[in-house]
Protein backbone atom coordinates (compact mmCIF):
# COMPACT_ATOMS: atom_id res chain seq x y z
CA UNK A 1 0.00 0.00 0.00
CA UNK A 2 0.94 3.69 -0.60
CA UNK A 3 2.23 5.61 2.35
CA UNK A 4 -0.26 9.22 2.48
CA UNK A 5 1.19 12.04 3.62
CA UNK A 6 -0.48 14.99 5.09
CA UNK A 7 0.42 18.69 4.67
CA UNK A 8 -0.64 22.07 6.35
CA UNK A 9 -0.22 25.54 6.81
CA UNK A 10 -0.50 26.49 10.86
CA UNK A 11 0.66 30.24 11.53
CA UNK A 12 -0.02 32.19 14.36
CA UNK A 13 -1.70 35.50 14.03
CA UNK A 14 -1.36 36.83 18.18
CA UNK A 15 1.76 39.18 17.78
CA UNK A 16 0.25 42.50 19.33
CA UNK A 17 2.73 44.55 18.43
CA UNK A 18 5.90 43.08 20.55
CA UNK A 19 5.84 39.55 19.54
CA UNK A 20 6.96 37.40 22.70
CA UNK A 21 8.62 39.92 24.55
CA UNK A 22 6.76 38.91 28.04
CA UNK A 23 4.45 35.38 28.73
CA UNK A 24 1.66 37.50 29.07
CA UNK A 25 2.43 39.86 26.04
CA UNK A 26 1.44 37.79 23.36
CA UNK A 27 -1.85 35.92 21.95
CA UNK A 28 -2.17 32.76 21.21
CA UNK A 29 -4.53 32.10 18.33
CA UNK A 30 -3.51 31.34 15.42
CA UNK A 31 -4.79 29.51 12.54
CA UNK A 32 -4.82 25.86 10.62
CA UNK A 33 -5.04 25.92 7.02
CA UNK A 34 -5.35 23.51 3.68
CA UNK A 35 -5.87 24.42 0.08
CA UNK A 36 -9.83 24.01 -0.62
CA UNK A 37 -10.71 23.61 2.85
CA UNK A 38 -11.87 26.10 5.63
CA UNK A 39 -9.82 27.96 7.62
CA UNK A 40 -9.79 26.66 10.92
CA UNK A 41 -9.38 29.28 13.98
CA UNK A 42 -7.13 27.75 16.95
CA UNK A 43 -5.94 29.16 19.82
CA UNK A 44 -4.62 27.45 23.48
CA UNK A 45 -6.85 25.87 25.89
CA UNK A 46 -8.08 28.58 28.42
CA UNK A 47 -6.76 27.58 30.97
CA UNK A 48 -3.31 28.50 29.12
CA UNK A 49 -4.40 31.78 27.80
CA UNK A 50 -6.39 31.30 25.03
CA UNK A 51 -9.64 32.38 23.58
CA UNK A 52 -12.51 29.67 24.74
CA UNK A 53 -14.08 30.32 20.93
CA UNK A 54 -11.46 29.11 18.95
CA UNK A 55 -10.33 24.91 18.93
CA UNK A 56 -7.48 23.98 20.76
CA UNK A 57 -4.45 21.04 20.52
CA UNK A 58 -5.70 18.82 22.89
CA UNK A 59 -9.53 19.44 21.78
CA UNK A 60 -8.46 18.59 18.24
CA UNK A 61 -6.72 15.56 19.23
CA UNK A 62 -9.96 13.99 21.06
CA UNK A 63 -11.77 14.91 18.28
CA UNK A 64 -9.05 13.20 15.32
CA UNK A 65 -9.58 10.12 17.70
CA UNK A 66 -13.34 10.48 17.34
CA UNK A 67 -13.76 10.76 13.94
CA UNK A 68 -10.82 7.98 12.74
CA UNK A 69 -13.08 5.56 15.25
CA UNK A 70 -15.91 6.45 13.88
CA UNK A 71 -15.10 6.57 9.57
CA UNK A 72 -13.79 2.71 10.74
CA UNK A 73 -16.83 1.75 12.24
CA UNK A 74 -19.01 3.03 9.35
CA UNK A 75 -17.01 1.30 6.64
CA UNK A 76 -16.83 -1.71 8.92
CA UNK A 77 -21.40 -1.46 9.81
CA UNK A 78 -21.30 -1.08 5.56
CA UNK A 79 -19.06 -4.07 4.50
CA UNK A 80 -20.51 -6.33 7.33
CA UNK A 81 -23.86 -5.41 5.84
CA UNK A 82 -25.44 -3.88 9.07
CA UNK A 83 -27.09 -0.46 8.37
CA UNK A 84 -26.28 2.55 10.65
CA UNK A 85 -28.52 5.24 10.81
CA UNK A 86 -27.26 7.66 13.08
CA UNK A 87 -23.54 7.93 14.95
CA UNK A 88 -22.29 10.29 17.49
CA UNK A 89 -20.15 10.14 19.83
CA UNK A 90 -19.05 12.63 23.40
CA UNK A 91 -15.48 11.39 23.32
CA UNK A 92 -13.77 13.26 26.61
CA UNK A 93 -9.72 13.13 27.19
CA UNK A 94 -7.65 13.48 30.21
CA UNK A 95 -4.58 15.37 30.36
CA UNK A 96 -2.28 14.97 33.19
CA UNK A 97 -0.27 17.89 34.66
CA UNK A 98 3.45 17.57 35.69
CA UNK A 99 4.86 19.88 38.47
CA UNK A 100 7.33 21.35 35.88
CA UNK A 101 3.99 22.44 33.80
CA UNK A 102 4.13 20.00 31.06
CA UNK A 103 1.97 17.76 30.64
CA UNK A 104 0.23 14.43 28.46
CA UNK A 105 -2.73 12.55 28.11
CA UNK A 106 -3.25 9.45 30.03
CA UNK A 107 -6.45 8.11 27.87
CA UNK A 108 -9.23 9.39 25.50
CA UNK A 109 -12.82 8.02 25.97
CA UNK A 110 -15.07 7.35 23.12
CA UNK A 111 -18.60 7.19 23.95
CA UNK A 112 -20.47 6.70 20.76
CA UNK A 113 -24.29 5.95 20.39
CA UNK A 114 -25.39 3.92 17.38
CA UNK A 115 -28.43 3.39 15.42
CA UNK A 116 -29.00 0.49 13.43
CA UNK A 117 -31.96 -0.38 11.15
CA UNK A 118 -32.59 -3.57 11.90
CA UNK A 119 -32.51 -4.82 15.52
CA UNK A 120 -30.88 -8.37 14.91
CA UNK A 121 -28.02 -6.14 13.80
CA UNK A 122 -27.50 -4.66 17.53
CA UNK A 123 -25.11 -7.25 18.92
CA UNK A 124 -22.95 -7.61 15.54
CA UNK A 125 -23.06 -3.53 15.61
CA UNK A 126 -21.41 -3.68 19.26
CA UNK A 127 -18.55 -6.04 18.49
CA UNK A 128 -17.57 -3.46 15.34
CA UNK A 129 -16.07 -1.09 17.92
CA UNK A 130 -13.35 -3.27 18.73
CA UNK A 131 -12.48 -3.92 15.41
CA UNK A 132 -12.59 0.18 14.47
CA UNK A 133 -10.57 0.79 17.83
CA UNK A 134 -7.85 -1.96 16.29
CA UNK A 135 -7.92 -0.25 12.91
CA UNK A 136 -7.88 3.23 13.72
CA UNK A 137 -4.75 5.26 12.41
CA UNK A 138 -4.74 7.50 15.07
CA UNK A 139 -5.73 5.55 18.54
CA UNK A 140 -2.43 2.97 16.66
CA UNK A 141 -0.56 6.48 16.64
CA UNK A 142 -0.69 7.69 20.18
CA UNK A 143 0.85 6.60 23.72
CA UNK A 144 -1.97 6.48 26.00
CA UNK A 145 -5.08 4.45 26.67
CA UNK A 146 -7.78 4.85 24.22
CA UNK A 147 -11.28 3.17 25.16
CA UNK A 148 -14.61 3.29 23.92
CA UNK A 149 -17.92 2.90 26.07
CA UNK A 150 -20.22 2.43 22.62
CA UNK A 151 -24.01 2.25 23.23
CA UNK A 152 -25.70 0.54 20.01
CA UNK A 153 -29.73 0.36 19.48
CA UNK A 154 -31.99 -0.49 16.92
CA UNK A 155 -34.51 2.30 15.50
CA UNK A 156 -37.43 3.09 17.57
CA UNK A 157 -35.32 1.66 20.76
CA UNK A 158 -35.72 4.62 23.56
CA UNK A 159 -32.74 3.78 25.50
Amino acid sequence: MADHTYALDVAWTGNRGSGTSGYRDYDREHTVSAPGKPVLRGSADPAFRGVPDAWNPEELLVAALSQCHMLWYLSLAANAGIVVSTYTDRPTGRLEMNPDGSGQFSEVLLAPRVTVADPSMVAAAERLHADAHDRCFIARSVNFVVRHRGVVIAEGDVR
